[in-house]
């Protein structure tokens, strides 16, 4: 019995109980719908794909930047479980977060003579001979998550809706502070990576887009920006030498969820989590999504699911096995903000990511 099977039984069940015991419905069944989005919500759920061709043994190769992160970590995992439910073998390789290492990872999973290449590209531009060298070999190559140089021969790039998301932001704050002046502190992940810039412009776009709707004008004031390296030791930094050189900093606004988590224990110890309200672009990280159901601080984030992002690219993998050639050059997940009054239906303690 799937789990939706058993929803629907459950559902009933706890019906007539409620008939008989006067409980209050509504809840009961808002309780179960919450159990079973973090359920669907699994790292390690595969998703069993429809196809017309038998996929046994079909060998799809994954190459991941890093596995040095929750969010790699729960990508792969993603991409794992999908390949495996749907029978088809999963082979993989880290590049360590060495471009060199990298491109030598990938020659190797095309020396072994993968069908479909899933690429997630530390350096938009030093992959591309890598993926020149797939299409020889007639592998098809779908860039994970990240960019790629658009010289690169590639179907299609699979991630969330950076831009979206980011504008989603945006306009959330814009109406959260409405005429209040912000003195706003940007922490980005690291300098000229596509994906951050992307996400930059989609907040700062929200942000002056609902100021003129609501406000007539723009009052868009950014005191400093400061880069984290995508990570918790480098926000952490970065926050403590903004919060020095800065200390009228009543906002911060961010690329990625990992570039603020460090950064609240410099707000915590400073004493600021009453004065600063903090905003991020990406990523929908559950230590993220716990600080938005339990503090007024953060306030909200966005939605970049890696399991999500997996699904999608075995989908799409297994659609151009079975003869599809016409995919959109991006592909995106849904846009979501994830705030206050939503965060406990995305929240999964047991997620990697």
């Amino acid at each position: 019995m799937n789990f939706k099977h058993l929803a629907t039984v459950f559902n009933y069940r706890i019906g007539i109980i409620a008939l008989i015991l006067g409980i209050n419905l509504m809840s009961c069944v808002e309780e179960l719908n919450t159990v079973q989005a973090n359920t669907n919500n699994s790292d390690a759920a595969g998703e069993l794909i429809e196809s017309k061709i038998d996929l046994t043994g079909k060998k799809i190769g994954y190459c991941t930047p890093s596995l040095n992160a929750p969010y790699y970590q729960a990508l792969f995992q993603s991409i794992k479980s999908t390949t495996e439910a749907n029978g088809m073998q999963f082979l993989s390789a880290d590049g360590q977060n060495d471009i060199t290492k990298q491109v030598a990872a990938v020659e190797d999973l095309i020396t072994k003579g993968i069908d479909v290449l899933l690429l997630n590209p530390l350096d938009p531009d030093a992959l591309v001979g890598a993926t020149k060298a797939a299409k020889v070999a007639n592998i098809p190559v779908f860039i994970i998550d990240s960019a790629i140089n658009p010289s690169a021969d590639f179907v299609t790039i699979i991630q969330s809706n950076n831009l979206a998301n980011g504008e989603l932001a945006g306009e959330w704050l814009a109406k959260k502070f409405g005429r209040s002046n912000m003195n706003i502190a940007l922490l980005s992940g690291n300098a000229g990576n596509p994906v951050g810039r992307t996400r930059k412009q989609g907040l700062l776009q929200g942000i002056t887009e609902e100021q003129l709707r609501s406000l007539g004008y723009i009052n868009l004031n950014i005191k400093t920006q400061a880069y984290t390296n995508w990570s918790y030791a480098g926000g952490l930094k970065a926050m403590e030498d903004i919060l020095v050189a800065h200390p009228d900093i009543n906002v911060v606004i961010t690329e990625s969820d990992v570039c603020v988590l460090g950064a609240i224990k410099a707000i915590a110890q400073a004493g600021k989590t009453d004065d600063i309200l903090i905003v991020a672009a990406a990523d929908g990280q559950k230590e993220a999504i716990k600080y938005i159901m339990e503090t007024d601080f953060y306030g909200c984030t966005a939605m970049n699911s890696p399991v999500q992002i997996g699904r999608k690219a075995i989908k799409h993998a297994v659609e151009y096995l079975n003869g599809k050639r016409e995919f959109s050059k991006t592909t995106y997940t849904p846009p979501l903000l994830i705030t206050k009054e939503n965060a406990a239906k995305y929240y999964n303690p047991n997620a990697l990511f």
